[in-house]
């Protein structure tokens, strides 16, 4: 199989959740960096191979604001990464402030101490899982709605400290704004998402608490250059990444195991010795969506012999550069016991996801907890039966198990 030089068009189609399409190893093959039109009809680039997605992960000419905003391209009619967010003139500083204020919301000490917490939830919600089990006829349960979602729905509201009866409502604003089927719906979510920040955080300034939005409250009253409406966006933006990715490499990671006997029995024997490994492999192959991150070059630059402009979008696909068979040996084989451990799962760089040790830790409690109390977890339905979300993030619907 061989690609022409003509413009390729988003998403390709893709044998099930769990694979991408083939075209992504012809691509990386032939023609790791490739003129694409975007679901939203734009042009853009599309890069798919390890060792230019890395170094374009941490590369300063590739940003997310636009040099010209009114003419960039957008990746999807979503309301969640459709194009390009910040200030062009100021966006590496915005970055360094930013991590400057979060980072010690998401260090060690506060993992260590949101791990009993996790703990504490993960076990409640397969006790549950157990109840259902025993009364539903076939005896089949849906671990997304009983486990998948609701553990980092509560525990991203209780980092940033978002009050528990508001939790279901935000997250219905979430599955809106990252809806790839419901066009002018997705915008409209995002502004009442924005809407219900402000209130929050209004809220916030007259009862500040312990959490993160309380954080960034305190810092931008400090601060008078910090602009309240990026604090917003945030805000917002800390919510939704906070728990959706999560909920989909929950669901995707029970997924690659369930589909491989071997490897979730080896984890059952041994959930504290595997766990950190298996839950590697699960950020290495279960990266969410089927498109990839948006950045926009600041300049024209070359990028493996190709002339990219000031402007362009392009895609850094995650999912395609972190199953690259020159890097990767049995690249799209789930095995945690590989001996190539470094993956782009939480980015690269400058960049690299400040949120990594909330979901690492997350996932080590989800999978231990689940293989060292339901050994003989199964699928009850085959994976081509299995419905696939319509988000930017994808996953699918339901997880129907049983054991």
């Amino acid at each position: 199989m061989s690609v022409a030089a003509e413009r390729l068009q988003l998403p390709f189609p893709r044998p099930n959740v769990l694979d991408l399409a083939p075209l992504y190893e012809v691509l990386r093959r032939e023609m790791p960096i490739t003129p694409v039109t975007t679901p939203a009809g734009d042009p853009a680039w599309l890069v798919t191979r390890f060792t230019e997605v890395r170094d374009l992960l941490s590369d300063k000419r590739l940003g997310r604001s636009h040099p010209e905003p009114d003419k960039a391209s957008r990746i999807t009619t979503a309301a969640v990464q459709d194009g390009p967010t910040g200030n062009y003139e100021t966006e590496e500083a915005d970055h360094t402030r930013m991590r400057r204020l979060l980072t010690p919301a998401f260090s060690a000490k506060r993992m260590r101490m949101l791990h009993d917490y996790m703990q504490q939830l993960v076990d409640g919600y397969i006790d549950q899982l157990l109840v259902e089990h025993a009364a539903a006829p076939d005896g089949v349960v849906d671990l997304h709605t009983g486990l998948a979602f609701p553990l980092p729905v509560s525990v991203i509201c209780r980092l940033l400290g978002v009050p528990e009866d508001d939790r279901e409502y935000f997250h219905t604003l979430s599955e809106r704004m990252a809806n790839l089927a419901i066009g002018d719906d997705a915008h409209k979510a995002r502004e009442e998402f924005s809407q219900y920040m402000v209130g929050l955080v209004e809220t916030k300034r007259s009862q500040l608490g312990e959490d993160v939005i309380s954080d960034l409250v305190r810092a931008q009253s400090a601060d008078e250059t910090y602009d309240y409406a990026e604090m917003i966006r945030l805000c917002v933006g800390l919510l939704f990444a906070g728990h959706e990715t999560t909920v989909n490499r929950i669901g995707l990671g029970t997924l690659f195991l369930l589909t491989r006997p071997d490897q979730w029995q080896a984890l059952a024997a041994d959930p504290d010795g595997r766990v950190n490994a298996t839950v590697e492999e699960i950020m290495r192959l279960g990266a969410p969506g089927d498109l990839g991150l948006l950045r926009y070059a600041h300049v024209d630059l070359d990028v493996a012999g190709v002339t990219i402009n000031r402007g362009d979008a392009v895609i850094l696909s995650v999912n395609a550069a972190n199953r690259d068979t020159s890097v990767y040996s049995n690249a799209e084989t789930f095995n945690p016991d590989r001996p190539e451990k470094p993956h782009l799962g939480f980015g690269h760089g400058g960049h690299f996801c400040i949120g990594a040790s909330l979901a690492r830790t997350e996932l080590r409690v989800v999978f231990a907890t689940l293989a060292r109390r339901l050994p003989g977890l199964r699928l009850a339905k085959q994976l081509d039966e299995l419905e696939v979300r319509t988000t930017l993030t994808g996953g699918v619907t339901a997880l129907p198990v049983t054991w």
